[in-house]
Order: structure tokens, then C-alpha cells, then sequence
């Protein structure tokens, strides 16, 4: 059944003077957030050392409203989230019930941690046309393009932004050739459409590219599989697209040619990693792993950065009205400091938050793209993803 519940969170227990609170004559401004998520069901994988938390995602909300209120306690505003979390056997006609009827109590502040079909199917209820919704979990590059809604933005990173972050960072090393190994699953191959498109932009080369052996056992066999599937004559890096983390960590130091390994395993562009530390990044893992007793994925993250720009964008215009806190964050005026080492942004052509990707192994930050060098009229970070040029998206005209 789909959990509803009502989270408040603070995370100060002591009681502050009276003389630190703003005016206590004015009404507290209440900012209730509606959090959806869609349980999905994970693939098995080889490995019992890939796992994925259960409230992947939750946990990151979760903080950001804590987050908040730790402001808001002091400007007269109180953050709250009411979720509607449905298990992965949920009926989907209890679980449309259930989500119609919040949708219908007004114009909302929903963050949505959702595969992309169930997102487009909500966020086209005639119910949510006054809503304002935050894409929280699918990286779907057709959400920031052709199936662009003007009511929802997007806090998690398009595949085509992390594609670019890596390829960058290979014209730097001067990686020019490169062997693309595409994963089984949906999500992988449109990775490897992501890599193939980020590739061409950057004008280098895919010397080889082959999808992954579906049956291969790879606990006993990758250092004799891996050797043939990956003989070539020359490529300066492997690109691995596997979403799921089934095989990728099987490729690394098993190639036929001595390269770096990249993409799902070595080194991998990310929204966000344990290993992040720098621009105070140390403090809000720390904070994260006291609320949640495990480290912050990239869905926490996104889920966080929505519930944490709802919050920046009431402060500075006092109104929780949908459409108001739509256009002050699509506002060249919204920032959001969000330890990742320059402010964050929404994009005004197709909603997708500007953000830096970190390219990491599982011990340290290798590089933080935009890599220097790449050069933009506005910003560098829009060398990351559809530019305003390449952008398809006609709900933001």
C-alpha cells in the first residue's frame, strides 16, 4: 500500500531567545512540499557488493527539509512534506486514486522522485496544471527536450551531462579514441546514446563499439572475457555504459590494451559521491549521515537540491504560490549554494538546474567539469548538456 505521512523536522532542539526570532506578530508562512516516489523493482547483478538503499532518494528530502527549517524557524516559516511513497506491487489504479486527490487540493510544491513514464503520466493530470513539480530521479534527456512540460524543472543531472563532463575530460587528457562498451538494459543503451552524442559533439572517435555478452559470468571468468571481448588494435579508453553496475566492475585491468576504464566503473561522472569533501561538501555529508545512517547517493542529492531551491526561492519572495516560485527560480536572480563549488541554476529553456559534475573513482575527485578550458558567452556550466541552440523544448518558449 502507499505510505502517507506527514514529516516536520528541525534540526536545532534548543530554544532560541525570543530576541533572535523575527517578528513574532506575523503569521507563520507554513510551506507544505509533496514528496511522490515510485518504488521500482532493481535488477538482480553478479555482485552482492552493488546494493541500493530502499529510500534512496526519501532520505535526501528528508534533509533539505530539515535543512529549512533550520532558516525558516527564524524568518517565521515552517517547512513540512507530506509523502506518498507506493511499493513496487502497489494496484496503479489505488496508487492514481491516491495521487489525484493531493493533486487536486491546489496548487502544489511536488517533488517528484518517479521513473520518467509514471512523471510524464502525473505531470499530465489536468490536476497538476497549477503545480510546480521537481524531477528528482530520471536522468531521461527527452524530459529536457522534446517531452519537456513547462511544469517541471530538474534537479537530477540529464545522462547527456554527464556524458559531456567525462568527454571533456577526455579532449583534456587527449583520449581521442575510444572503445564504448554498451550495458543490456534500457537505461545503458540510452547511456550509450548519451556517450555517442557527447562524443561527436567533442569531435573525437569510437574506434570500437559492442554491446556487453548478456550470459557472461563474470565472477569466474572476466580475465579470460574480457581480454577478447575488448581486442583492438588501438583505443586510448574504455567507455562502459551499465547502469545497474551488473558487469562494469569486472572490466578494470582485465582490457586487452592497458586503458583507463570509465563511465559506470572507474572513473565515473556523478551528481554527487561520498568522496566529495571540498566547497564544505564534508559538512553536508556529515549532516546527511546523521539523519539517514548511510552515505548520500545521487538521487538524495536531487531530492535535497529540489526541497532546498523550493526553500531559497520562498525566503526571497515570501509566497509559496506554484507559478511565483516557478518564475523567480527560472530568474536570472535564483542561486543555490549547493557544495559543489559555484552556485546552482535553472535553466529558463527547458528547466534543467545547472549544476557541475564530478568525475570520481571510488577513493577521490579526479576533476570537477566544466573543465577548464571550456569556454561559454554565459556560463560555463552550459557547456554541460543541451545548450539553449541544441534545446527542443517548446514548453519554455
Amino acid at each position: 500500500m502507499g505510505v502517507v505521512r506527514s514529516l516536520f523536522t528541525a534540526v536545532v532542539l534548543c530554544v532560541a531567545p525570543i530576541s533572535l526570532l523575527a517578528n513574532t506578530e506575523s503569521p507563520e508562512l507554513v510551506v507544505d512540499i509533496l514528496y511522490i516516489e515510485q518504488r521500482i523493482e532493481r535488477p538482480p547483478v553478479l555482485s552482492n557488493l552493488v546494493t541500493w538503499p530502499e529510500d534512496d532518494g526519501e532520505q535526501g528530502a528528508i534533509l533539505g527539509i530539515s535543512d529549512n527549517n533550520t532558516t525558516g524557524r527564524f524568518l517565521g516559516q515552517k517547512y513540512t512534506l507530506q509523502t506518498l511513497i507506493f511499493d513496487i506491487d502497489e494496484p496503479s489504479d489505488k496508487r492514481d486514486e491516491q495521487i489525484y486527490k493531493a493533486l487536486s487540493a491546489g496548487s502544489l510544491l511536488v517533488v517528484a522522485n518517479l521513473p520518467a513514464h509514471d512523471l510524464i503520466n502525473i505531470t499530465s493530470l489536468p490536476a497538476a496544471s497549477d503545480d510546480l513539480f521537481f524531477n528528482a530521479q530520471s536522468s531521461a534527456v527527452e524530459l529536457r527536450n522534446e517531452q519537456c512540460l513547462s511544469n517541471v524543472l530538474h534537479t537530477i543531472p540529464s545522462r547527456i551531462m554527464h556524458s559531456d563532463a567525462l568527454i571533456q575530460y577526455f579532449t583534456k587528457k587527449r583520449w581521442k579514441n575510444i572503445f564504448l562498451i554498451e550495458g543490456n538494459g534500457s537505461g545503458d543503451q540510452a547511456l550509450a546514446e548519451a556517450m555517442r552524442y557527447s562524443i561527436n559533439k567533442f569531435n573525437l572517435k569510437i574506434v570500437e563499439d559492442k554491446q556487453w555478452i548478456e550470459n557472461a559470468d563474470m565472477r569466474r571468468n572476466a580475465s579470460n572475457e574480457v581480454p577478447v571481448f575488448t581486442q583492438a588494435r588501438k583505443y586510448d579508453a574504455v567507455v562502459v555504459t551499465d547502469e545497474t553496475r551488473d558487469f562494469a566492475q569486472y572490466i578494470p585491468y582485465n582490457t586487452w590494451l592497458p586503458r583507463p576504464v570509465t563511465g559506470s566503473a572507474g572513473l565515473m561522472p556523478v551528481t554527487w559521491s561520498p568522496v566529495i569533501e571540498q566547497w564544505g561538501a564534508a559538512q553536508l555529508q556529515s549532516r546527511f549521515s546523521k539523519i539517514a545512517e548511510r552515505p548520500m547517493t545521487d538521487r538524495d542529492y536531487s531530492n535535497w537540491a529540489a526541497v532546498r531551491a523550493i526553500g531559497e526561492a520562498v525566503t526571497r519572495t515570501n509566497t509559496t504560490h506554484a507559478p511565483a516560485i516557478r518564475d523567480y527560480l527560472l530568474s536570472d536572480e535564483f542561486e543555490l549554494a549547493g557544495f559543489k563549488g559555484t552556485p546552482l541554476s535553472f535553466r529558463s529553456w527547458n528547466g534543467q538546474m545547472r549544476q557541475p559534475i564530478q568525475l570520481v573513482h571510488s577513493r577521490a575527485v579526479v576533476a570537477s567539469a566544466p573543465i577548464e578550458g571550456f569556454l561559454h558567452p554565459v556560463t560555463e556550466l552550459d557547456t554541460l548538456g543541451y545548450d539553449k541552440g541544441d534545446s527542443q523544448c517548446q514548453a519554455f518558449q
